[in-house]
């Protein structure tokens, strides 16, 4: 039997999530640009060698922060899309908790991630799994007329 979802006005906050992360992963992006230039890191050189480069630790730390966001981002998305069905409110504010961790990533600090950022992504990687759990179990549980 189909299911139709009816999409709440709080579900453009969900969209509205995924937008400022596709922004933020530009912007990342560039970050690393402007990092081999500055460190002289050349393509296709995926990571500075600390013995050739006295600056290594920092172009690493920007193209990690950049290169983890693109590992995460299709799980990030879907969860974050999914679980915002169920729960658009609470989906969007997981989300734009869980991109605050990539912005201490990408300052060039190692120990900027590990601050508030990465409890920060793991409370709301998790609560977005639930809300995705709960939309799942919602569907399979539902009472059908």
């Amino acid at each position: 039997m189909a299911t139709s979802i009816e999409l709440t006005r709080e579900y453009g906050y969900v969209v509205l999530v995924l937008v400022a992360y596709s922004f933020l992963n530009l912007w990342m992006g560039i970050q690393v640009g402007k990092a081999r230039r500055k460190y002289k890191v050349p393509y296709p050189t995926m990571y500075a060698v600390e013995s050739e480069n006295k600056d290594a630790k920092l172009f690493n730390c920007i193209q990690r922060g950049h290169q983890n966001s693109l590992e995460v981002m299709p799980l990030f998305f879907a969860i974050l899309l999914l679980g915002g069905l169920r729960h658009p409110a609470a989906a969007a504010g997981l989300g734009a908790l869980y991109i605050f961790y990539f912005t201490g990533y990408a300052t060039g600090v190692p120990r900027n991630r590990m601050r508030i950022g990465v409890r920060l992504s793991i409370v709301a990687g998790v609560g977005l799994i639930g809300c995705t759990a709960s939309f799942g179990v919602s569907l399979v549980v539902r009472k059908t007329p």
